[in-house]
């Protein structure tokens, strides 16, 4: 199963809305919300063309980086969830992406 599924549809990473970055990284130090993290290892296919071509790993991308701080399952600065949902199906930029399986840690 996909580590990530990515409705981000036009980031060079994304195949049929998996993600194949050979890592990727949740960023939003103090977010609060979901839409205040953003998947910083975005990048907008109309610049970089296609990159699904994972080097180091044999497909999809199965290493999940986070340092939101304020969300429950970052662990030492990585995901502790098995899957999580990128959402910004129309993202210009890294920053109209997020993470939206965040949950704030109160």
């Amino acid at each position: 199963m996909a580590k990530i599924d990515c409705e981000v549809t036009n980031c060079s990473h994304n195949k049929s809305g998996e993600c194949y970055a050979n890592c990727i990284d949740i960023v939003g130090s103090s977010s609060r919300e979901s839409f205040d993290t953003a998947c910083g290892s975005y990048l907008n296919r109309l610049h970089y063309s296609e990159l699904t071509n994972n080097v180091l790993s044999s497909g999809f991308c199965d290493c999940l980086k986070c340092t939101v701080e304020t969300c429950t399952y970052n662990s030492n600065k990585l995901c502790t969830l098995d899957h999580i949902q990128v959402s910004g199906s129309n993202a210009e930029y890294h920053s109209q992406t997020a993470c939206a399986s965040f949950e704030f840690r109160s």
